[in-house]
């Protein structure tokens, strides 16, 4: 029994050894800030969002698949290491125009605009509702002047 106990400790030993450096070269991978810029917006309207990327992954400590995605069969299959792509390149149109109907699935799947609030301001939102700590929720807290 106290074998088992002893091989159980080393392997967690071991495997955190091996971590450390892994998820040290993980963190300094991720870049401090991330400019939110689009080219799907023929002119910006606003101040362009300046993302704390590092503040959200490293400190906070908050999943990558929590932004980025890939989904197949309404799944998100993007996993840590995959290649990273815009948002853009996906969410290809600007935002939907006044008047035109669709789902609020293909509304987030078109539309950049959707994608992105949908994404960082629900999170927000989410938190706030929980009585958590969280980040801005307004338009001028992101949208800086």
């Amino acid at each position: 029994m106290r074998k088992k106990y002893l091989i159980l400790a080393i392997v967690v030993i071991v495997g955190g050894i091996l971590y450390l450096p892994v998820s040290a070269v993980m963190a300094a991978d991720v870049p401090d800030t991330i400019k939110m810029e689009s080219k799907v917006y023929p002119k910006h309207t606003r101040s362009i969002v300046v993302f704390p990327h590092k503040k959200h992954a490293v400190d906070k400590k908050i999943a990558c698949t929590e932004c980025h995605h890939v989904f197949e069969d309404g799944k998100n299959v993007w996993k840590e290491g995959d290649e990273v792509k815009k948002c853009d390149s996906c969410h290809s149109e600007a935002k939907k125009p006044s008047g035109v109907k669709v789902s609020k699935e293909e509304n987030l799947k078109r539309f950049h605009y959707t994608a992105i609030h949908a994404n960082c301001r629900g999170c927000h939102s989410d938190l706030k509702k929980k009585n958590e700590a969280t980040g801005p929720t307004t338009c001028n807290d992101c949208h800086k002047k």
